[in-house]
């Protein structure tokens, strides 16, 4: 991705093409919609695609968690086959897209 397009991006200046929504979703239902919903925008021929995980609430128990399953795990899955055959560059986006709770998914052609 050149300089000037990932500037634009990450100002919020291009508009995403599809987007998912994981809110309220547990890991084990996450994986397979995301892997589905990247492979099917790929094959569509999309380029840049968000998707919304939430902030996470936090677990305010006994011991110590770190909030925001979703949020911390998309990047992971995204950088692991099969889907890092199509992604080109995860960022997180830009407060009108959902800021820290939402990844710019850009993928290649």
């Amino acid at each position: 991705m050149d300089h000037k397009l990932h500037k634009r991006m990450t100002r919020g200046k291009m508009r995403p093409e599809a987007r998912l929504d994981l809110h309220g979703m547990t890991l084990a239902a996450a994986q397979p919609e995301l892997a589905g919903f990247i492979l099917s925008c790929h094959a569509n021929g999309l380029r840049l695609v968000l998707v919304i995980t939430g902030k996470g609430r936090g677990d305010h128990g006994p011991l110590p968690t770190r909030p925001g399953a979703l949020r911390h795990q998309v990047p992971y899955w995204l950088h692991q086959m099969p889907l890092a055959k199509v992604v080109q560059q995860v960022t997180p986006a830009h407060y009108r897209h959902g800021g820290e709770g939402a990844y710019y998914v850009y993928l290649r052609r």
